[in-house]
């Protein structure tokens, strides 16, 4: 199981909402566009086809779980098995929790045989975690070559040779 958060990872982490048009990048003058890596992602799991995909991102918080999996392309919605956080949740204590620690207790509820996180932020992941998490660029994201680099060889580590 793969847990991903968007911003950071499938395009840049200066992602804002409006009601007029709803989510952009902060700074789109720079090239980027939304869910830009998001074929690098299908890449890179395709030699992995029974490896699911739950949502780590605030998108699920603010368009819910089906909302959020309808902004990504086809492919990776097929592979989404849900979400770190749902609506029967405590949304304050959750939001008070850093993405290390809201991914670690969904790893508890759900105990997969494998799992690895791919997010841009350090805070909340203790060492013990390390094999299991790939730390993205805030801008390049997953396309970023080391990062690149670190997912390849995790993917392998948790799931096996491709």
């Amino acid at each position: 199981m793969v847990y991903l958060d968007f911003d950071g990872m499938l395009h840049p982490e200066g992602v804002y909402w409006s009601r007029r048009r709803g989510p952009h990048l902060g700074s789109p003058d720079r090239g980027h566009r939304l869910f830009e890596h998001a074929a690098l992602l299908d890449t890179l799991l395709e030699p992995y086809p029974g490896v699911g995909i739950v949502l780590s991102t605030t998108w699920v918080r603010q368009y819910r779980y089906g909302g959020a999996v309808k902004r990504l392309p086809d492919r990776r919605r097929a592979r989404c098995i849900g979400a770190t956080f749902h609506s029967q949740m405590n949304r304050h204590a959750f939001e008070n929790l850093p993405r290390g620690q809201q991914v670690l207790e969904d790893v508890a509820r759900r105990q997969p045989r494998a799992w690895l996180a791919v997010d841009d932020a350090r805070e909340g992941w203790p060492p013990f975690a390390d094999a299991n998490v790939v730390l993205s660029d805030p801008t390049d994201g997953i396309a970023h070559p080391l990062v690149l680099d670190s997912l390849t060889r995790k993917l392998e580590q948790q799931f096996g040779r491709a």
